[in-house]
């Protein structure tokens, strides 16, 4: 079992360039893959996509790719007669548009990172296979976060899916014998009544039997205890497990709504909320699955 949260990064270096990827993702019905490239290098942004699309099932992930020319300094390096020019070209226009010109530290700055961005990149293509190498390593992180969190996922539900057994059993227990005694109470009451039914009749037999089978919920409780069972045998698949897991929890909501809707027991009817309370956590948990 994986979540759909992670985070992942991983670097590659050669003579010529540092890169890093970095990986996040968030929850997401399905698949959604966004890139974040230097302006130049979006060539590889189908490459780099693709290889995240077959490592992921769902979620949003979000890719971004930076760089660094190998062996330079820290901070920022660039060329004065090209930031002087790059102002020039910027007065010149200003008075052209007549806007105001008032250039400021961050607008300098700004000036300064996108030239260096574009100083002496190579091809895509030939920058392509290093960062295919710093998105592996990114995989990787990004994988093993997501399944950790996934097995305290696991913990979590397999925790909330024993209360709601409990639960189950209490109100199978609470149940036994309410048919019987829906029948009896339905005869008293039409004995009391005065009516002159013929209680051997088959007709009214058959309107007895409608009305108790009313309150039976032991087909509903069995299905409980069926998709109770089936929701943690999908935590032993490989494959992603969100999509049915929460199909699961739309049954298991299901066949408990029909068995409150059937009680004429209070304690049925409390149980019944304790077990509908933890499906809908259950629920908001499995959103997290992918």
């Amino acid at each position: 079992m994986q979540s759909m949260t992670g985070y992942g990064r991983g670097a590659a270096s050669d003579d010529r360039l540092d890169l890093t990827v970095e990986l996040s993702s968030v929850n997401r019905k399905g698949l959604e893959v966004s890139a974040s490239l230097p302006r130049d290098w979006q060539g590889m942004e189908r490459d780099l996509c693709e290889r995240v699309r077959n490592a992921v099932g769902r979620g949003k992930v979000s890719l971004s790719l930076t760089f660094k020319h190998s062996g330079a300094a820290e901070g920022l390096d660039w060329d004065d007669a090209q930031v002087k020019a790059t102002l020039e070209r910027l007065r010149t226009l200003s008075r052209e548009l007549g806007v105001a010109y008032a250039p400021d530290t961050q607008a300098l700055l700004g000036i300064i990172e996108a030239l260096e961005s574009s100083h002496d990149l190579p091809e895509w293509t030939s920058a392509l296979p290093l960062a295919e190498q710093a998105l592996a390593e990114a995989l990787t992180a990004f994988n093993a976060m997501r399944a950790t969190e996934g097995a305290t996922l696991e913990i979590d539900l397999k925790t909330r899916l024993d209360a709601v057994r409990g639960w189950v059993g209490e109100i199978r227990a609470a149940s036994e014998g309410t048919v019987p005694r829906y029948r009896e109470l339905l005869l008293e009451r039409l004995q009391k009544a005065s009516l002159e039914l013929d209680l051997s009749d088959e007709r009214v037999l058959k309107e007895i039997a409608l009305f108790s089978d009313r309150c039976d919920t032991t087909e509903e409780l069995t299905r409980l205890e069926s998709h109770l069972s089936q929701f943690e045998d999908t935590f032993k698949l490989s494959e992603p497990i969100g999509r049915k897991l929460d199909f699961l929890c739309q049954e298991l909501h299901r066949e408990i709504n029909t068995v409150g809707s059937k009680a004429n027991n209070l304690d049925v009817t409390r149980l019944v909320i304790e077990v509908k309370n933890e499906l809908e956590r259950i629920r908001e948990q499995v959103q997290n699955i992918e």
